[in-house]
């Protein structure tokens, strides 16, 4: 099930979501073609089965467009009004964070955005059709984290995905730092004891802009502070909720979640107050790492599209 968003609810925000570098990269090639009025047009994919879901979206994205990753999604947000549907939903990023321990013996995080192991449908789908057996070394953890094998672990730290892509690593250090020009898809390496010790839960926004786990979440320091004052400024909250599961999951047994991005109508409950019976997907709890690998999912595709072929922008009144 997909939802093509119109130009006035998406491409304004979403056609800038990875900045203007990568836009007028995908966009120039294309804009050769006299004539031809290209775009980025963003897509929503949302199903209850989480394989299709990002099946759809990456067969929309194509070659020359992207699946969203968590950096990317508040990159949009931080650019559309509070009315867009960006902030009024939940998405699932095209994000990971895999718990490996390094050939020294260190457990760290190794955070990849812009697609990582699970970035191939079918890989998703042999850890939520798993058995659940606790001797199952490709189904889910106890927490229902997706467990990965030793050799996705060790990849996965030296940059090396299954595809064959091979992306630029980053301590966390060189990272909190700044990285000019960060390419769309890279990994940051935070130790696994300094990401156990964040926060997991609702914090006041000056404590989130020193969070280690939000700077990477974020893609840095500077798109941090952007994201949170905007998100501050919605409703006037003095809290917002950062979530993870490295306080209870055994940090040996090598491990992966997909971070979300919630978000409902109005920005209810972004506090954690008047949620009822708790919060659930559709409550606005900030950005989660610490869910289980479930079903459900809600991709944002963009991609550069041939807007004089498409309905999308015609004018159908008399």
């Amino acid at each position: 099930m997909s939802r093509i968003l119109t130009r006035r609810q998406m491409v304004s925000t979403l056609a800038t979501i990875s900045g203007g570098a990568v836009a007028s990269t995908l966009i120039s090639p294309l804009a050769c073609a006299a004539a031809i009025d290209y775009k980025m047009v963003a897509a929503i994919f949302f199903e209850s089965y989480a394989t299709i879901a990002l099946r759809s979206a990456l067969r929309y994205a194509g070659d020359d467009g992207f699946v969203a990753s968590m950096p990317q999604l508040l990159h949009a947000r931080v650019n559309a009004p509070y009315d867009n549907i960006i902030w009024n939903t939940w998405f699932t990023s095209n994000s990971e964070e895999s718990v490996v321990t390094t050939p020294q013996g260190n457990h760290v995080v190794v955070a990849v955005h812009g697609g990582g192991i699970f970035a191939d449908p079918e890989r998703l789908e042999s850890s939520l059709r798993a058995n659940l057996g606790r001797s199952n070394s490709a189904g889910l953890t106890g927490q229902y984290a997706a467990k990965i094998s030793a050799i996705e672990a060790r990849d996965v730290l030296n940059g090396v995905l299954p595809d064959g892509s091979e992306i630029p690593v980053y301590p966390f250090v060189e990272f909190r730092r700044g990285v000019a020009d960060l390419p769309r898809r890279y990994a940051v390496v935070l130790d696994f004891e300094m990401a156990k010790k964040s926060i997991s839960g609702y914090s006041g926004f000056d404590v989130l802009m020193d969070d280690p786990n939000m700077i990477v979440r974020a893609g840095g320091v500077g798109p941090l502070a952007r994201y949170l004052e905007k998100a501050k400024n919605r409703n006037n909250t003095k809290l917002m909720g950062s979530w993870h599961s490295y306080n209870r999951i055994d940090p040996n047994q090598s491990q992966t979640r997909i971070p979300e991005l919630s978000g409902n109508e109005g920005g209810v409950g972004s506090e954690g107050h008047d949620l009822g019976l708790g919060w659930g997907y559709d409550a606005d709890y900030g950005i989660t790492g610490g869910g289980a690998m479930a079903d459900l999912a809600r991709y944002v595709a963009v991609a550069p599209r041939d807007v004089s072929t498409s309905l999308q922008y015609l004018d159908f009144e008399l």
